[in-house]
């Protein structure tokens, strides 16, 4: 990997190359957000089978003046993975937020959307980060304490561990006296998870393929999408739902240079959406340094938003 790493600039070449080299195929998720993929993921948040986006502002909406009473004077909202933006107003009106800092991987999607959010609240000082949340950032001198915001039940994408560090790098981010606001996905009928992850309008599908065209187009790729297709299946074992790109013949592309080959039925993983029990999730919490403060879920128990504070010091693990 060293002379590789050498020759391919970049993270996203870098992970392409190795991930396609791996016997079990894999692209991290993360890719998937280029300008088209995040204009797709937010045609798939309006889906009539994707209900955690309109759950997770219903329960925003709903416990507004829980979100005030919890947060105290914290005037300070950053956003890891901010997207579109279209829950984060009704979480800035519920805290009177003064400051809010926009997170995100797309940074021509992350301008649209912070540039809209901020004629529409001039009082509002909007401040927009391209970068990966789950790497070291450099982030501007904020008044504190933070009020963290990581909807849409993200968390999902990682591994247990992979998200233990994650919010354990959160809450050194966010500092003392800080809160997290999360939505997380709750286990529930797998026939449910599966129809939210493969819609009948085939939107997820086209943002799956996205991810082959984005490394056609920015790693010389010639991988043939039409040989590719989508499926999405629950994996009660791991409790997660899988999403793949399914190789529908034998097949020989070329991607940053590199040759690769790939079988009939073969496929490569993109995407992992864990689901949680609340138990498991309050340990999750515990387990990364933040307290469990408020939890609130829909009559059906659809969706999970909950509130954590900052462990103290002597109470990290």
């Amino acid at each position: 990997m060293t002379d590789l790493a050498a020759t391919l600039d970049g993270n996203f070449a870098l992970d392409v190359v190795k991930g396609l080299g791996q016997p079990i195929k894999s692209i991290p998720s993360r890719y998937f957000y280029d300008l088209r993929g995040s204009e797709l993921f937010d045609e798939i948040t309006r889906l009539p089978e994707y209900y955690p986006t309109r759950t997770e502002l219903g329960l925003l909406q709903k416990h507004a003046r829980d979100l005030a009473r919890l947060s105290g004077q914290r005037r300070t909202v950053l956003e890891f993975g901010a997207g579109s933006v279209t829950k984060t107003p009704v979480l800035l009106d519920a805290v009177d937020a003064q400051t809010f800092v926009a997170i995100d991987i797309s940074g021509e999607y992350l301008a649209q959307s912070t540039t809209a959010l901020g004629q529409e609240r001039p009082g509002l000082r909007v401040i927009a980060v391209e970068g990966d949340f789950t790497r070291p950032l450099d982030l501007p001198s904020l008044p504190r304490p933070l009020i963290g915001f990581f909807s849409g039940s993200t968390i999902g994408n990682f591994a247990h561990h992979a998200a233990v560090d994650l919010l354990r790098s959160f809450r050194a981010t966010l500092g003392e006296g800080a809160l997290l606001i999360m939505g997380i996905d709750t286990r529930k009928n797998p026939q449910l998870l599966e129809a939210a992850y493969d819609d009948a309008a085939g939107v997820t599908a086209e943002f799956n393929l996205n991810l082959l065209a984005r490394i056609n187009r920015e790693l010389e790729g010639t991988m043939p999408l039409d040989a590719f297709e989508h499926r999405a299946v629950w994996h009660d074992g791991y409790g997660r739902i899988e999403m793949h790109l399914v190789a529908s013949r034998d097949m020989t592309f070329r991607v940053a240079g590199q040759a690769f080959a790939m079988r009939s039925g073969e496929t490569i993983h993109t995407e992992n959406s864990y689901k949680y029990t609340l138990a498991e999730a309050r340990l999750m919490a515990r387990a990364s340094g933040w307290e469990p403060m408020a939890y609130w879920t829909d009559a059906a128990e659809m969706f999970g938003l909950h509130v954590w504070a900052a462990a103290t010091q002597e109470h990290l693990p």
